[in-house]
């Protein structure tokens, strides 16, 4: 019998940067969580604990720390290519790189009827990710947010689903529909002004979930995805994970009282979790895109 060594990686995970841009009294503030994993030929270090081709992973910390100072932030999708691309040329035995940055956005306060130029409070409605790959000389981007939490208090049913002896579940024609979504889109390539594509995938996503009468969380997760494809020829392919955050109508009868669909319980668990992938039939092959992105 023959033990061998297979594939492998590792970096620096979670590094919280803020980098401050100072324009006079207007400040620009970036939150980010950076994490890096490097591959390559790092077997050696494996297996007889021979540590010269390994980059440390505190080196790999201070290059996010210089490369924000040196270049600024911009996009996280800029930033992450070229975090990559870096490890990936300047060590020859590095043959391929992920960076995986989580954005945590903030909004100006405001302050007597005007934008304070220095003041922010956190964001709400999701945080904004990026996966970005580099495997030689080949680069590929995965944008997205998570925990985009949205809620319809009707134009959802759930009805026609079969029922054996252990169905407890009414059938509804009219339920509140509430989800935090995962979403994460694959660019075809990588010449994409991405904050403003950003901007406008969140934008579809949330307008889609709020105007399809909806008969099922799938067919809303499919229609969203839809939506996003048909704008954005650019994007090749979206993966969304939406849990079914469940709202119970509350028995108020033992007490006297009717109940019009107006008082519920949240349930926070367990709960239905939908996931899917919406594609366009000529998308390009993913490679190695998606490879350690969790939950897809």
């Amino acid at each position: 019998m023959a033990i061998t060594f297979g594939d492998n990686q590792y970096g620096k995970a979670e590094v919280r940067l803020v980098h401050v841009t100072r324009d006079g009294d207007r400040h620009q503030v970036k939150d980010l969580n950076v994490s890096s994993a490097l591959r390559g030929d790092f077997a050696d270090a494996h297996l007889l604990g021979d540590n010269s081709k390994v980059v440390a992973t505190d080196t790999q910390k201070n290059t996010v720390y210089a490369f924000a100072q040196q270049y600024g932030v911009a996009e996280i999708e800029t930033f992450a290519l070229r975090l990559g691309r870096h490890f990936t040329d300047s060590f020859e035995w590095v043959t391929g790189a992920k960076i995986s940055i989580q954005e945590y956005g903030w909004d100006r306060i405001m302050a007597d009827g005007a934008e304070h130029g220095h003041a922010f409070t956190r964001a709400g409605g999701g945080t904004r990710t990026t996966d970005v790959t580099i495997d030689g000389e080949q680069a590929w981007v995965i944008s997205g947010l998570t925990d985009l939490v949205v809620l319809k208090s009707t134009g959802s049913e759930f009805w026609g689903f079969p029922r054996d002896r252990y169905t407890s579940l009414q059938e509804t024609r009219d339920r509140v529909l509430a989800t935090a979504v995962t979403a994460r889109w694959r660019y075809a390539g990588t010449d994409v002004d991405w904050g403003k594509t950003y901007a406008d995938v969140r934008c579809i996503l949330i307008e889609s979930f709020a105007t399809k009468h909806s008969l099922a969380l799938q067919q809303t997760l499919y229609f969203m995805g839809e939506q996003v494809l048909e704008a954005h020829p650019e994007v090749a392919e979206i993966r969304m994970s939406m849990p079914n955050k469940h709202h119970f109508l509350v028995d108020l009868s033992p007490f006297g009282l009717p109940n019009d669909n107006e008082v519920y319980y949240a349930a926070d668990r367990p709960y239905g979790l939908i996931e899917g992938t919406v594609t366009r039939d000529d998308a390009p092959d993913p490679g190695r895109a998606w490879q350690a992105i969790p939950g897809f």
